[in-house]
């Protein structure tokens, strides 16, 4: 109640007196701290029934007001009082005692705003950055202190700083060498304290008082401020305190104190805090200073430190967990993971641990995406070594049919979120592998988790089988050339899969007919004899922006001419076995705007890979090496194959991931997935030669089927909601492979044309 009294009393005094000048107003106020020490005899007061926090603030406003009235980066007497008579450096003295309790608070709260309210550069002072940075030692030293929020302000305050200014962090970054050199140093001088009396000065020109120090920190441990006080009128302005080596001890990577503390506040239970402290990283980690990178990934914890906690956020995650909820769960966002589980409507077990998972992985993300490049490869390489590598590929690895699936659902997930460059090659590398040339029949054990997954693709579970591809799926649509490469294209470098034919006068020779000589046209394969002409789709029906007919199939570029290639697709389903003619707009059309929307996004990816217009010419492939499509074509190629004998969902997930390859704009890949009339070489097959042989397969079992048309138009409509559901009906999984091999060749033939159009369009 008096301090109250005296403090108002003081407000009094000071608003009836004249105004002083600027400096001696000043240092009255900071006089006027420093008699507290000396005059009082209770240090258990707390700070806020003192004049302390008023002073600091009048000192605060003279300063403000001082340099508002000078020109800018001009340095008035106040600043030069507080610079010169290391007044920070007495505070911080005084903060880390905490004496009066609560005045860590007071000294971290006058450092925030001195830094953030000063226009002119504080922190290349001497004065200044090396009392920021051991108050930066004392932030994060205990979770959930009450200093918590100041010291995250403080901090903030100071990443902030260097933001605007880069170059500032050199003076944040300690040599690890001297640092150890100073702990040694320490020891000797409390060795010869009590024999010394002189005042060292080191290069910079600072004293330090070797036998106050040591009274100094003699109060500091036994909290003995009233011996302190009797020195402190005489010495204070002169105090300065070296590195103590318990700080050092609680530092193992002492370099760059600025991180550790950050690192320490992202644990921080109160949650705004943990946000506030993954900002400052982000700060932090974006400078372009090449020697702060370097300490950041060699001298911090800060990579350790993510994927530890990623990995046992993962750890923390149900064994089972349903793949829907895994890919439709919602809130994802490290700044956001505000969860509450009795709020949710569609709360599911493990989602609190599933959100904070994702929620942890999105900031990694996010953090490479913004860090320098050197720090981002670090963090990136750490995530994968691990944690990819290190927690995920054991459980990818898996027999158990329940592990495997929520791991690749998890796995699958990742794949979906992750935006990072940097990140995304390093996620495919632990996928993939780094092979990149052509594949064999032997090389299952280059890399076992590719070849563990690509055989997920075919699993005896269906949920899994469609899970992996799902995930192939979006892996596919990344940008990272090497995933296609690696996948398709390694394989189809040489073309081998053609067989070559020196061109001769003959081939050049046109028939009447508009067909090249020896070429065998659709209607007269035994395959198509039930086909008329009526069935066969003209330019004018799938677009009037066709290019005009030739009579060539071959054009002097050498491409196939589209309309054939568009009919060859849309013939391929024999009459009887179709049935989107009966249901309004299910046909050829509504695939083309998708194609061409989902084209341009494909070769806005690819642009930046500088591939080839036009395929290898024929005389530089090695067309005498075995061909071998590789492990996850032929994947695709054999489920492909079974199209009519599989669930509905595995069909439309198998001809989802072949028609994103097929989009890709690589000569290669088109003339392989999209061209009918490609020389197949002795023993091998393309898409199109695989869907010929389903088509065979189809017709023959037709005649097997009583009243198939009938049965496939119901199915079909039930599949669009058509009509109710109502009484089984036979042969219900070839019905439904039927309905989805006519929709994949009327995508082809969309994808075909509209990538044709591309191409052909200056």
């Amino acid at each position: 109640m008096f301090s109250k009294f005296t403090s108002i009393l003081q407000h009094a005094v000071e608003a009836l007196a004249p105004s002083l000048p600027l400096q001696e107003d000043f240092v009255y106020h900071w006089k006027a701290i420093t008699h507290y020490y000396i005059e009082t005899s209770d240090d258990k007061a707390p700070v806020t029934d003192t004049n302390i926090p008023s002073h600091l603030e009048q000192m605060l406003d003279i300063l403000v007001q001082e340099e508002s009235e000078r020109e800018s980066g001009e340095t008035g007497p106040c600043m030069e009082y507080l610079l010169h008579h290391k007044i920070l450096e007495t505070l911080y003295t005084l903060g880390k005692a905490d004496c009066p309790p609560g005045m860590k608070q007071q000294v971290l709260s006058f450092y925030t705003k001195l830094l953030g309210r000063i226009q002119q550069p504080l922190l290349p002072h001497i004065n200044v950055h090396r009392p920021v940075q051991k108050l930066i030692r004392l932030c994060g030293e205990v979770l959930a202190a009450p200093t918590e929020n100041e010291e995250i302000q403080f901090l903030c305050i100071v990443c902030a700083k260097l933001k605007q200014d880069p170059y500032l962090v050199n003076f944040f970054l300690e040599n690890k060498l001297k640092a150890v050199a100073s702990k040694s140093k320490a020891c000797l001088i409390a060795e010869d304290m009590q024999k010394s009396q002189d005042f060292g000065t080191t290069d910079t020109g600072q004293s330090v008082q070797l036998e106050e120090t040591s009274r100094v920190e003699h109060a500091e441990r036994e909290n003995d401020l009233p011996q302190l006080a009797d020195d402190l009128s005489t010495s204070l302005d002169e105090l300065s305190v070296p590195s103590s080596p318990e700080a050092l001890a609680v530092y193992p990577h002492g370099d760059y104190n600025l991180v550790n503390s950050l690192l320490n506040l992202t644990k921080s239970p109160d949650g705004r805090i943990a946000v506030k402290a993954c900002e400052g990283l982000m700060l932090l980690v974006s400078l372009p200073e090449p020697a702060a990178a370097k300490c950041l990934t060699q001298s911090t914890c800060l990579c350790e430190l993510l994927t530890d906690r990623l990995a046992s956020l993962y750890k923390a995650l149900p064994q089972s967990m349903d793949p829907l909820d895994i890919e439709t769960v919602e809130g994802v966002n490290w700044g956001l993971d505000s969860y509450s589980h009795k709020e949710d409507a569609s709360a599911f077990p493990g989602k609190r641990a599933l959100i904070s998972f994702l929620s942890w992985f999105d900031y990694c993300d996010q953090l490479i995406k913004e860090a320098q490049k050197t720090t981002a490869i670090a963090m990136a390489s750490s995530i994968r070594d691990r944690f990819f590598v290190g927690i995920m590929e054991p459980q990818l690895m898996q027999t158990s049919e329940i592990g495997i699936l929520t791991s690749t659902a998890l796995l699958h997930r990742i794949v979906r979120q992750v935006t990072s460059d940097v990140l995304v090659h390093e996620m495919v590398s632990f996928i993939l592998g780094e092979q990149r040339e052509p594949e064999t029949l032997m090389d299952i054990n280059r890399h076992p988790l590719r070849h563990r997954l690509i055989e997920h693709c075919d699993h005896i579970s269906d949920e899994i089988s469609i899970m992996t591809l799902r995930m192939f799926e979006h892996l596919l649509q990344k940008p990272d050339e090497h995933i296609l490469y690696n996948l398709v294209l390694r394989n189809l470098e040489e073309r081998n899969y053609t067989e070559y034919k020196p061109p001769c006068q003959e081939d050049k020779d046109v028939v009447e007919n508009g067909q090249i000589a020896g070429a065998v046209d659709l209607e007269e394969d035994p395959l198509f004899t039930d086909l008329s002409p009526d069935t066969m789709l003209s330019n004018q029906e799938w677009l009037s922006a066709s290019p005009p007919a030739s009579p060539e199939h071959l054009k002097s570029d050498g491409k196939t001419e589209v309309h054939k290639i568009v009919n060859s697709f849309l013939c391929l389903v024999p009459d009887e076995a179709k049935s989107s003619y009966h249901v309004e707009g299910t046909g050829y059309d509504t695939y083309l705007r998708d194609a061409h929307r989902q084209f341009r996004d494909y070769c806005a990816i690819c642009l930046r890979w500088e591939w080839p217009g036009s395929p290898k010419p024929l005389e530089k492939c090695n067309l005498e090496a075995s061909f071998f499509e590789g492990h996850f074509l032929k994947i695709l190629f054999d489920r492909m194959g079974r199209i009519l004998d599989q669930p509905y969902d595995v069909n439309l997930q198998v001809t989802s991931v072949l028609s994103k390859l097929s989009l890709f704009p690589h000569p290669h890949i088109h003339e392989y997935l999209l061209d009918p009339y490609v020389n197949l070489a002795s023993g091998c097959r393309s898409l199109f030669s695989v869907i010929v042989r389903v088509v065979g397969d189809l017709m023959v079992r037709i005649q097997r089927i009583p009243d198939f048309t009938p049965k496939l138009l119901l199915v079909r409509k039930r599949l669009l909601g058509l009509e109710p559901e109502g009484p089984i009906v036979d042969h219900m999984t070839l019905l439904e492979g039927v309905i989805v091999l006519e929709e994949f060749c009327k995508e082809l033939a969309a994808i075909a044309f509209v990538k044709y159009h591309a191409s052909s369009t200056p």
